[in-house]
């Protein structure tokens, strides 16, 4: 078996004050987003959105595979095209396909199956999972732990975009498999999330909620 050659990593040592410090200025920071759903159609610069996608690309991913695709949508056909597609799977969610349960948990969000942020927002962000990889060969290659890979690369990408002063939301029509066919992605790709980046409009509102404390969701065994 072959193996990858190895270099000295890169890494600053920080006295813990220090450390401290920039801890609590990246929480504060990650602390304002919000997920937003009312968009201004302000450009964005294409180049934002690629530096924020190579920050999303060198997230870790299983055997370094990276077993990602990101489109980015700015053309207004296209954007239509995905309005129009994920309504109609948004409002057969909202109208049968979703359990009152289910519903009864988005009611405080306050969302529906129109979502005009499709068209409006500058940028989409298709996030496709490589179920698997294609050499140039056309011999295909297991990967391994794609959910979770493209799961922390979108963490990542949200958490860039915020960074760079943009708002975001996750979308997540089901089923998306008309995203395949308006990015011309290939069957073993699978879209896992719509992201809508760009400005908020002016007056955007967002539901008044709250996280969860810390001692619902840390658990120390010291």
């Amino acid at each position: 078996m072959k193996h990858t050659p190895h270099r000295p990593l890169e890494f600053t040592q920080r006295d813990e004050a220090e450390m401290m410090a920039r801890a609590q200025d990246f929480r504060a920071l990650m602390k304002a987003r919000r997920t937003v759903r009312d968009f201004s159609a302000r450009p964005v610069p294409r180049e934002l959105i690629e530096t924020c996608i190579m920050t999303a690309g060198g997230a870790p991913s299983g055997a370094n595979q990276q077993p990602w695709t990101f489109v980015c949508i700015g053309d207004p056909a296209a954007k239509t095209a995905i309005r129009a597609a994920a309504e109609k799977e948004e409002r057969e969610f909202y109208s049968g396909r979703a359990s009152e349960e289910w519903l009864d948990a988005l009611a405080p969000i306050g969302t529906d199956a129109n979502k005009p942020f499709l068209e409006t927002a500058p940028w989409l962000i298709a996030i496709f999972a490589q179920r698997y990889g294609v050499t140039a060969e056309g011999k295909r290659v297991k990967h391994y732990y794609v959910p979770e890979s493209v799961g922390i690369a979108t963490g990542f990408l949200i958490a860039a975009l915020h960074n760079a002063g943009l708002a975001t939301l996750t979308h997540t029509p089901s089923p998306m498999g008309f995203l395949n066919e308006i990015c011309g992605r290939p069957e073993h790709e699978k879209a896992l999330i719509l992201l809508v980046a760009g400005y908020p409009a002016d007056g955007a509102l967002v539901p008044d909620i709250t996280k969860k404390p810390a001692n619902d969701i840390i658990v120390w065994k010291t």
